[in-house]
């Protein structure tokens, strides 16, 4: 059963409602898992390890949402659905929304200062989302 919240997303038009295949979602673990992986190295520069732990945390958020059946151009909403798709609580998602717009600044304004406990908070919460979205592929994808 679709979310009321997405469900007004997908009229407003933020979202489209598309199914996904088991072989997007595994290419899109994979692409998430090798990036968190890489993001726990401390031999890398923490500029580094933040792009591959917001970049991980993206495509791991944007397999969640495929996995519940929408598709959206916005990388905050992916962030934001967290709760809907994953039952992510607000404190942890939050960290990504950090995240973004610390991406933002980086990439916008080329600013980059990293502070080491938001990274570490990034690859925890990545983490977490990992394991619940290889829970949910496993759920939808042995089902067919």
């Amino acid at each position: 059963m679709l979310h009321d919240h997405m469900e007004s997303l997908a009229r407003a038009g933020a979202l489209k409602i598309e199914e996904a295949t088991a072989q997007e979602i595994s290419g899109l673990i994979r692409s998430g898992a090798a990036r968190l992986a890489d993001a726990g190295k401390d031999t890398l520069s923490p500029e580094s390890r933040f792009d591959l732990a917001y970049n991980s945390a993206h495509v791991l958020s944007l397999a969640a949402l495929r996995i519940a059946g929408y598709r959206s151009g916005n990388r905050y909403l992916f962030f934001q659905c967290l709760r809907h798709t994953l039952n992510f609580p607000d404190s942890q998602w939050r960290v990504l929304d950090q995240a973004h717009r610390k991406r933002n600044i980086m990439e916008y304004e080329g600013a980059a200062d990293i502070d080491e406990s938001l990274l570490e908070a990034i690859i925890r919460v990545t983490e977490e989302v990992a394991k619940r979205v290889l829970n949910r592929y496993s759920e939808k994808f042995s089902e067919s």
